[in-house]
């Protein structure tokens, strides 16, 4: 059985720091952790990693807070900054969310920019810190630091994401590495401000299926690059067509199938099989996925049969979110007309 503690990092690419969540871990029973995310499109593979630790949070003994920043989005001119679209963005992740992680709570922006204090932590944040601090954390935003001269309401957007941690009072702030420049904000900040700060939990990034490239900000799998991405509405015909053009070296660095292996698949499916066909052996089945990938690297598995069990293996995974949208599909409609 897999304890408390190791349940949490697995797969996490950092801890800031252990120290302290060995401490929160042996004072709390019922901790509180939240992790935020944009209205600015549909649900995609990269999307769903941090999600899975939720699911390990709340396994935990975590109070999981999703936070759908719609006032977020509209800073970072996400659906077009319009309010109809990004509040049914909201209640799109709302439904899709609910879906996959039972369990969790849900906030938004625009109840929590309301609470007493609010914007006086914004402010307080923001002196506790420095332009070139703030210039430098619009990466969270996935903005470059000059996209901040255009705009001033970007310079708010990574105090209010530390505005946003105390105000939940949570103990873990969660969110893939591109908010790490946010978390260490927070953190810092809560430091000159005499608050409580938070643990910082980063998980990996998914790069896009065109690779190469690390798994930062410049090279993630995103709703920008369709043809790069794995939509969490793709059929199963599709999901194989953009596998088939992956990019997929037999070499484990910058290698994005393996990675959805092993950062998505694994830690969420039962077990790990490889779809093939019986003239060509039949389904492959592994333990684990050092297992998969060792055997990948030495030529048992072929790109293309990895390929194509990617592809059925990660539509296994989001059919109940497609299930839950041919129900009710009012809000995945509206961002589909949004989007174009």
């Amino acid at each position: 059985m897999v304890d408390r503690k190791a349940r949490i990092l697995r797969g996490v690419v950092e801890c800031v720091t252990e120290d302290e969540l060995d401490l929160l871990l042996s004072s709390k029973d019922t901790p509180k952790a939240y992790v935020g995310f944009e209205p600015s499109g549909l649900l995609h593979a990269g999307s769903l990693v941090p999600m899975l630790k939720c699911r390990d949070l709340i396994d935990s003994g975590f109070q999981v807070t999703i936070l759908l920043a719609d006032w977020h989005g509209y800073i970072n001119d996400k659906l077009g900054g319009d309010w109809g679209n990004l509040r049914a963005g909201v209640e799109y992740q709302r439904q899709m969310f609910s879906v996959f992680c039972p369990g969790v709570q849900f906030e938004t922006a625009s109840e929590l920019v309301k609470r007493e204090g609010y914007w006086e932590m914004v402010l307080r944040v923001s002196k506790a810190s420095s332009l070139k601090r703030m210039r430098r954390a619009l990466s969270i935003m996935g903005r470059r630091e000059e996209d901040g001269d255009k705009d001033m309401s970007k310079f708010f957007y990574p105090a209010m994401q530390a505005t946003d941690i105390y105000a939940l009072e949570v103990d873990l702030a969660l969110g893939g590495m591109d908010q790490r420049h946010a978390h260490m904000l927070a953190r810092d900040a809560a430091d000159k401000l005499k608050l409580s700060k938070p643990v910082a939990l980063h998980t990996p990034l998914l790069g896009s299926l065109s690779g190469p490239g690390r798994m930062d900000t410049d090279a993630k799998m995103s709703k920008s690059n369709p043809s790069g991405t794995l939509l969490a509405h793709d059929s199963k015909s599709v999901l194989t067509k953009k596998l088939s053009k992956a990019y997929c070296p037999l070499e484990r660095e910058s290698n994005p199938v393996l990675d959805i292996w092993q950062h998505l698949l694994e830690p969420a499916l039962d077990k790990i099989v490889i779809e093939r066909p019986e003239k060509f052996g039949g389904n492959l089945e592994f333990e684990s996925y050092s297992d998969l990938e060792s055997s990948y690297l030495s030529g048992s598995v072929h790109p293309l049969d990895l390929k194509n069990g990617t592809a059925a293996a990660f539509f296994q995974l989001v059919k109940p979110i497609q299930e839950a949208c041919e129900d009710n599909s009012e809000y995945y409609d509206t961002l589909i007309s949004a989007i174009g």
